[in-house]
Parts: structure tokens; sequence; C-alpha cells
């Protein structure tokens, strides 16, 4: 199959990592359990894209860290509309159980779809899952929210986003966990970048999300992915 040498595919995409290349910079890497919890954004929930392959950021993830470990144990208890409170409620525990080594946790999106959100309320049960999250012993992952993530409905949805990206911040920094800055990465300015609900990201998009995680997972280990 043949692709004009104008139209991205995965092969050629400059922010995405082939799977060899990926497992390669996580050579050696320790974990063994990976869970992911939260809502459709830790899910990888996405139209598909021509050109790359139809998985979410997590999957292909999971994938990635098998082809490292192949015993990989992975749980994705993600759930479509979750909000924090409902992470906090239905999620936990069952991952608690699992006794992850390397957890993935949410960035509050649903949280601030409310008409008047309450951003003290919503940093408290962040901070909240982070405690129990953290509690797990596992490295925690999560990532911020890009500008290319639109609610129109809300004139002040930039402002809501940033207030939020700067919660997540602040609680991966003092939780020590490994942040994927997605607010101002370049995909943002991809015509294709969103699926047609226009907030999730298309597969291409999961693709450059997935080899984010790997190079930011790759750079706890002490390693760099090649420029």
């Amino acid at each position: 199959m043949s692709h004009s040498p104008h139209v991205l595919i995965e092969e050629s995409d400059p922010f995405c990592l082939g799977p060899v290349e990926a497992a390669t910079l996580l050579a050696g890497a320790p974990w063994r359990r990976y869970a992911v919890i939260g809502d459709s954004l830790s899910a990888g929930t996405g139209d598909a894209s021509p050109g790359y392959l139809d998985q979410g950021w997590s999957d292909r993830l999971a994938g990635i860290l098998r082809r490292v470990r192949p015993e990989l144990a992975y749980l994705n208890t993600a759930e479509i509309g979750a909000t924090t409170a409902r992470t906090l409620d239905a999620q936990l525990h069952p991952v608690i159980e699992f006794r992850p080594d390397l957890l993935h946790v949410p960035s509050g999106a649903n949280d601030i779809l409310r008409r008047h959100p309450d951003f003290g309320e919503i940093e408290a049960m962040l901070r909240r899952m982070y405690e129990l999250a953290a509690g797990t012993g596992a490295l925690l992952t999560t990532f911020t929210l890009g500008r290319a993530f639109v609610v129109a409905v809300f004139p002040d949805w930039h402002e809501r986003v940033t207030t939020l990206n700067g919660i997540v911040r602040r609680l991966a920094a003092e939780y020590d966990a490994v942040v994927v800055d997605m607010w101002d990465h370049p995909v943002n300015d991809r015509d294709t970048l969103l699926s047609a609900d226009r907030i999730h990201f298309s597969t291409s998009g999961q693709a450059v999300m997935a080899a984010e995680m790997v190079k930011a997972l790759a750079s706890r280990l002490g390693r760099t992915a090649p420029a």
C-alpha cells in the first residue's frame, strides 16, 4: 500500500517510536504489573487514523512492556465518563488488590465539565487519589491535557484546562510521578489529531502519546531517546 509523502503514517511520524525502538529504550525495565485507572483518556479512546495501528496509548504501552517483560500482568479499569470521585469509588480497590508496580492515574478531565467547577474540591479529590495510588508502592504516571482538547460550550475552557494542568503538575511533583506534558506538544497543531467528537485523540495521537510515555519512562531509567 502506497502513501503520499505528505501524509503521515506511523512509520514516518517523527513523534512516534517503532515497537522495537520503544522496547529497546525500556530494555531491562523492572515493571511486571502495570495498571491504568481513570476515564476515556486513560483508556485511550479515539477514532482510527489511516496508517496507524488502531490501538489506544495504554494498550500500546502494555504491548511494549510485554516485549521487555513477557510475563507482564496488565489491568486497565478505565471507564468512559469517570470523574475522579468515580475512579476513587469504583477503581482503586481492585487496582490495590492487583498490586501494581507501575500505575497510571488520570488528569481529572471529566471533573471540569460542570457548569461551575470547584477547583479546591477537584484538587482534594485528585490528592486523595494520588495518596491511595502511591500507597501501592507503584511508580505513578500521568499526563496533562493538550490544548487541542476543547469543549466549546464553556467559554472559559482554556482557563479550566490550564488550572487543572497546574494541579496535575503540582501533585505529580509531590508524589514523584512521571508526567507527560501534552499541553503544548507540537502534535496539538495537527488537523488530524482529534477524533470526530473533537475531544479524544485519534489513534495517530494515541501513538504519539504512547511514544511520549515510553520516552518519559526511559528518562526515569536514565536513558534518552534519540532526537
